[in-house]
Parts: C-alpha cells; sequence; structure tokens
C-alpha cells in the first residue's frame, strides 16, 4: 500500500486517547426465553478479541440494552468483568444511559466498579425537547453521583433512534466543566458534515468514535479516535486493517470501499441484532442466540439471503 504523508503527519500529530481503536456494538446472547445467556458472553467476547477488536460496547442499541432490566444489565456486565480478568489488554465499555438519571447512576457506578474502562451513555431520551441547559443539568448530576475522576464517560450521539442527541454547545459545555471524564462521542449520527464540524471544533480533545462503518476512514481523517460499530461483530477484521493502515499512514481506501459495500448489504436487514446473531450462529459457529421482543428472529430465507448479499459485497 502507498504512503500518504497527509495522514501520517495528522496521526503523528496528537497523542492517542486512551479508549481509541476499533469496539464491537456487542450482540447479547438471549435464550429462547429472552434471558442473558451468561455463560455464553464469554464465547462471544473471545470471538471479538481474537477478530481484532480492542474491545466491545455492552448493552447499546446492538446489545438490545434498553429492552434488558437493571438486574440483566448487572449479570451481563459482571460477566464481561469475571472473562476480562483472563484478557487484561481488552477493553471493555457499557451502555447504562436510560430515561432515569437514578437508574444509570447506579449502573454507571456498577460499570466503574467492575473496572469498566467506559460508559457510553444516551442523552435521557424520553423528553425530546429537554433544552441543553437541562441535559447539561442531567450529566452534571451522573458525573457527581457515579464518574471517579479517573472514569470516562461517552456521550452516545444517536438522534435518529433516541429522538434526541448533542448540540456541539451542549458538548462544549461538557468538555469544559469536566475535562477528564466527559472523554468523547460515541457519534451515531451517520452525519459527515458533523463528523467533520466535530474534528474542527474539538480536535483530538475529544476521543470522538465513529458509529458508521462506511464514514470510518473519513471520520478518521477529521479528528476521529476509532469506532464502535454493529457490523464490527462482523466486519472487525476489515476495521481493524483501515484503523491499523490509518495510524502507520498507509492508504486503505479500498478496505474502506469494501466496508462501505458491506455495511449497505447489512443495512437491507435491519435492525442489526437479529441478523447479526444469524449470521454469527451460520457463518462462525456460534449458538444461535434470540432476540428480546419487540425485536423478532430472521428467518431461514432472511439470513441467507443476507449472507449471500454480504459476500458479494465482500
Amino acid at each position: 500500500m502507498r504512503q500518504n504523508r497527509h495522514v501520517r503527519e495528522i496521526t503523528s500529530a496528537g497523542k492517542t486517547h486512551p479508549l481509541a481503536g476499533v469496539y464491537g456494538a456487542a450482540v447479547t446472547p438471549f435464550d429462547a426465553e429472552f434471558r442473558p445467556a451468561i455463560d455464553e458472553l464469554p464465547r462471544l467476547l473471545d470471538f471479538l478479541a481474537s477478530r481484532g477488536c480492542h474491545g466491545a460496547l455492552l448493552l447499546g442499541t446492538t446489545g438490545e440494552g434498553p429492552s434488558c432490566s437493571p438486574g440483566e444489565r448487572e449479570a451481563i456486565m459482571r460477566a464481561a468483568a469475571g472473562w476480562r480478568t483472563a484478557r487484561p489488554d481488552f477493553r471493555l465499555l457499557a451502555g447504562t444511559g436510560t430515561p432515569s438519571l437514578e437508574e444509570t447512576s447506579q449502573l454507571t457506578r456498577l460499570a466503574f466498579d467492575l473496572g469498566f474502562e467506559g460508559v457510553v451513555v444516551l442523552p435521557p431520551y424520553y423528553f425530546r425537547n429537554a433544552s441543553d441547559e437541562g441535559l447539561f443539568g442531567w450529566f452534571n448530576q451522573l458525573m457527581e453521583k457515579a464518574v471517579p475522576r479517573d472514569g470516562y464517560v461517552m456521550g452516545y450521539h444517536f438522534p435518529g433512534t433516541a429522538g434526541i442527541g448533542f448540540s456541539l454547545e451542549l458538548i462544549r459545555r461538557l468538555k469544559d466543566a469536566f475535562p477528564q471524564q466527559f472523554a468523547g462521542l460515541k457519534d451515531s449520527s451517520h452525519d459527515q458534515e458533523f463528523s467533520e464540524t466535530l474534528g474542527q471544533k474539538f480536535g483530538r480533545n475529544l476521543a470522538i468514535l465513529s458509529g458508521t462503518d462506511s464514514h470510518f476512514l473519513h471520520a478518521l481523517e477529521h479528528g476521529a479516535a476509532g469506532c464502535i460499530t454493529a457490523p464490527a461483530n462482523l466486519l472487525s477484521p476489515e476495521l481493524r486493517s483501515i484503523y491499523d493502515s490509518y495510524r502507520e499512514g498507509l492508504d486503505s481506501s479500498e478496505m474502506q470501499a469494501r466496508v462501505s459495500r458491506e455495511r449497505l448489504a447489512l443495512e437491507h436487514f435491519v435492525p442489526f441484532a437479529p441478523t447479526l446473531k444469524a449470521i454469527l450462529h451460520r457463518k462462525h459457529g456460534l449458538p444461535l442466540w434470540s432476540v428480546k421482543p419487540p425485536l423478532r428472529n430472521v428467518s431461514e430465507d432472511e439470513v441467507v439471503q443476507a449472507i449471500e448479499e454480504l459476500e458479494a459485497a465482500a
């Protein structure tokens, strides 16, 4: 691959954030009764670690976190922390955002007590017209109640699904108020212009983790620190190749084009969680895990079609 001097200079210009890298937005194993299949979680995490992921986000959108009770979330987090004792270099993030400040605080404290590197927090998504002042007050309380001085909070910017996101002014206020603890943003806006603006306004002072595989290289070129994506459950080797090549100053545009085609193929079969679980079973031999209602398991015909389209894209 040819070297790209501009990329190399950008890469070497700033210090790498401790959360930088490629993360799988991990699916959650559920049994046929929709209970967390705790004993099977290590197998999934082993799989992600073996395929180049620096870490995993548990209980995000793809992990069906909003469908889990606090007790289920706790069981999943404790199982992951137990597994990580044998894989200390693999980073763990937990999705802890709920509309309830108290519940979010309890889950966030638990994640840090268990040794997770960080949490990814949606804004309280029921009141979609909440002001920036109100959202800042909510996060201010979360930081004071639940986040240690060395803990990292990533805002989860997913307005298309959550109905509410982070304005640039809210991001600035949170970073000014909590320069260490407010580490950055998981940007699932799928908006390249917003990604560019984040880089222009905040540079490398924020760790931006892209949520869109097809924009990954573009995000890196505009200051992103890595990615957290649902297709990383399947595409992590390709995403890791893009990340490593970029950091080495090499051209990864061909690999990015392949990933973009694969992401587009998977977008024909959304929501991602049931399709990813079916493909992980068919192609990689993992158990066939259920999804919680209101999601539904995909049919045999659907998974065959998804695999065919994914392979054609690759």
